[in-house]
């Protein structure tokens, strides 16, 4: 494990040098694209929002819609037929019970059902602007990986990290790991030997620990 005030510069160099700019911030879209993007990659991701947008662009319209039409709409998404259920409840209650408008608080938004912690945390930081940490499978892995954080479950990994990142950060965390866990700490194959934080990084060292360049 990393000490504190180690864990704490490199959440920040992490924040600083792989930042996610979101280009579309509008808490509806920002909802139900999270949604579509369980479980899939973002390229898929973005085609499904686009074309489910384009058809239906507003909460009220989406939430008149057949959910077999949304299902063709988010096919590339995968888990369509139970994703589409999910987003057309999703707005039917967010219309009916919150006037249209998504929430913008924790509490209510994991009310709507399909929605967790980590999707109401991307809502209230990207569309809002208020201080939340979104822990999807690349915060928790990255965190875990690289000695942040002991964790098993994201709750706990949230929990933590908020202890360690300043909270004028935490708006950035969700966006800076997704990009630093696709471009250097991947999954598999994961590129250590130029990665920044592999002298403080267990992992890190022991696969670069046969490496010429190190």
């Amino acid at each position: 494990m990393l000490d504190k005030d180690i864990s704490k510069h490199v959440l920040l160099d992490i924040t600083k040098k792989f930042p996610r700019v979101h280009e579309r911030k509008d808490p509806f879209y920002v909802l139900i694209s999270t949604v579509l993007s369980q479980r899939t990659r973002d390229a898929n991701t973005d085609k499904a929002s686009r074309a489910l947008f384009e058809k239906f662009p507003t909460l009220y319209e989406l939430s008149k819609a057949e959910i077999k039409d949304v299902e063709v709409l988010i096919k590339q998404a995968g888990m369509y037929k139970q994703k589409a259920e999910r987003i057309v409840k999703i707005a039917k209650e967010i219309v009916k019970c919150y006037d249209g408008k998504v929430p913008r608080t924790m509490d209510d938004l994991i009310k709507l059902k399909g929605v967790g912690r980590k999707t109401a945390n991307i809502v209230l930081a990207v569309s809002y602007g208020i201080p939340a940490i979104a822990v999807d499978v690349h915060v928790h892995r990255i965190s875990n990986r690289l000695g942040i954080v002991k964790t098993k479950k994201p709750e706990e990994t949230e929990r933590e990290l908020a202890k360690i990142l300043p909270k004028e950060y935490w708006t950035k965390l969700n966006g800076a790991m997704v990009n630093f866990g696709q471009q250097v700490c991947t999954p598999r194959n994961s590129k250590c030997s130029t990665c920044m934080f592999r002298e403080v990084c267990d992992y890190g060292r022991r696969n670069t620990s046969g490496d010429s360049e190190n």
